[in-house]
């Protein structure tokens, strides 16, 4: 029976309920920690409070940095069910569920049913597609779309597949690229498009290209994703250029976001992204070389080309940050899958070793945490309160590696693989809840109460060289900022006067707030409530915490 749990219908409807009842709990677990789950939050909660859905904005002002899609989505879930956290993560959180139950589908109708299972546990466990799931970011959204269309091109092209069939999910597949074009721009059609150009040439399989359904095709991936684009270049002229050209080739090819890192970056980034599969993931990636000289189409040298092509297409950009990789997941999935499903039996011991090992190092690492260089002593005993999770996490790690060593010793290979996706997804849930006190405390949720106390309708909020991206969500409302550029430049740009340029005009219209009797707030970072204690301006404390500090003029 351990052999043949994926035959199982009855437990694989019972994971697949139980996996999606946490996965969709622990969704409104955490506070949105900035700066990209209180981003997000805010420019959905200012559309739906504006009614345009059309000029995306943050703070009040034109934020063209990227497409709407996620925006709308989240905008939507609030406008059914109520501003809040796990409201701003539903979309993303759909994303990522989605892409596991797809990418199992898509192994089982691809590889078999047994890679099918695999699949899904292999994508359902790995540590960055689980946390990214429950994060409120672009990353996961992107990467839910770059699935469908992955997914449906690979159910498209399958030997076997009927003409009808082959239609229609290339019809999903172009639709799955323009929805990734609204998702995070150009990407979402330049990197399958190259994919499937080397795939052409490695497998000199000429004959995809009369399978794409071109014409259908592009009339649809248009008809999905042009309309947004005119309709806002219409509104907002200055919008093509910003977006096209500095938000895409500048971005790519220039330092100017600071986001820079070595070329072996995502390298890094990889090694824990992946696990609880790392033991498998170099033979897998081997094994996608071979070429099956029976079928026509090759699955597996297209996800190899898929998941290499992304890695090293963002290896070389200037901007790098950890969530760019995260479409080539469900990928490397399909590929762990389908060697897992014929891996011999001192591979499988090797990865539930690599995953004891892991845990037994993460036990030893744990008293280390406290020592991470933070803020303030309080942001010390937060460190500290997070020991426990983190040496839950290590002890779920070692205990499943151990499991999953046994079963496989005893080969009972779809028990030990279950064992190993158990472990690393419940590992992540601990690591993900015990990080809560110290993103409460980054999100500067605790003093939006304080500030609401002090609010009247018509009180001002100014942000002093500095924006907090969460605080703005849970207050309700935007702030005007004081000599803060950064991502609002441009938009700044376009309407500089929803902000104050300087410190000292500023100044001279706090003084004059003051003395008129009306009160206004503001938000100063911790370091610089100093500098304003020594300009003698009016202020009164009304909250304030290791990062920030929030006072009044009266």
């Amino acid at each position: 029976m351990n052999n043949d749990l994926y035959n199982s219908k009855k437990l694989l409807w019972s994971l697949a309920i139980v996996f999606t009842l946490v996965w969709l709990y622990v969704l409104g677990w955490r506070t949105l920690v900035p700066p990209d789950e209180g981003r997000y939050a805010e420019m959905a909660r200012e559309m739906l409070a504006s009614g345009d859905w059309i000029t995306t904005r943050l703070n009040g002002i034109k934020y063209f940095e990227k497409p709407p899609l996620q925006t709308w989505m989240n905008a939507l879930s609030f406008a059914a069910f109520g501003l809040g956290e796990w409201q701003a993560r539903l979309w993303t959180g759909l994303c990522g569920l989605g892409g596991v139950l797809l990418t199992g589908y898509t192994g089982h109708k691809v590889f078999g049913a047994r890679a099918g299972f695999y699949a899904a546990l292999a994508l359902g466990a790995s540590l960055f597609w689980v946390a990214s799931g429950q994060i409120d970011s672009l990353d996961m959204s992107l990467s839910g779309m770059m699935t469908i269309a992955l997914c449906a091109l690979l159910l498209a092209q399958r030997d076997g597949a009927t003409a009808a069939e082959q239609r229609n999910w290339m019809l999903v597949c172009w639709a799955g690229m323009a929805l990734a074009v609204l998702a995070k721009g150009l990407i979402g059609l330049v990197l399958p498009g190259a994919v499937l150009v080397l795939y052409t040439v490695a497998a000199r399989d000429w004959g995809i290209w009369a399978r794409l359904h071109l014409g259908k095709g592009l009339l649809l991936f248009f008809a999905v994703a042009t309309p947004w684009f005119v309709l806002v270049a219409i509104k907002n002229p200055e919008q093509p250029h910003f977006f096209f050209i500095h938000e895409h080739f500048e971005r790519f090819l220039l330092k100017t976001h600071h986001r820079e890192g070595p070329w072996y970056y995502f390298f890094v980034m990889l090694i824990p992204g992946i696990m609880p599969w790392l033991g498998v993931l170099p033979q897998s990636l081997l094994g996608a070389l071979r070429r099956d000289r029976l079928a026509s189409f090759q699955p597996r040298l297209m996800l190899l080309i898929w998941a290499a092509f992304i890695f090293f297409f963002f290896s070389y950009s200037s901007s790098k940050l950890p969530g760019y990789i995260l479409p080539i997941f469900p990928a490397l999935a399909l590929l762990i899958a389908v060697y897992l499903e014929n891996a011999s039996r001192p591979n499988r011991v090797f990865a539930a070793v690599l995953l004891l090992i892991v845990g037994v190092a993460g036990i030893a690492a744990v008293p280390q945490i406290a020592h991470i260089k933070v803020y303030s002593p309080t942001e010390v005993k937060m460190l500290e309160a997070y020991q426990p999770w983190v040496l839950a996490a290590a002890i779920i790690a070692a205990a499943g590696g151990a499991l999953a060593l046994l079963h496989a010793r005893h080969l009972r290979r779809d028990a030990s693989v279950l064992t190993l996706a158990i472990a690393g997804f419940l590992a992540t849930q601990m690591v993900l809840a015990g990080f809560e006190p110290y993103g409460h405390m980054r999100a500067g949720k605790a003093l939006t109460h304080r500030i609401q106390a002090e609010l009247k309708p018509d009180t001002k909020i100014y942000s002093v060289s500095t924006y907090e991206q969460s605080m703005t969500f849970y207050l309700g409302r935007t702030v005007t900022l004081v000599d803060y550029w950064d991502e609002f430049t441009f938009g700044l740009q376009q309407q500089p006067e929803l902000s104050i340029p300087t410190v000292d005009a500023w100044i001279a219209i706090w003084k004059q707030d003051a003395a008129a009797g009306v009160k206004d707030i503001a938000i100063f970072d911790v370091e610089d409530y100093p500098k304003m204690q020594a300009r003698g301006i009016p202020m009164r404390v009304v909250a304030e915490d290791t990062r920030r500090v929030v006072v009044a003029n009266l």
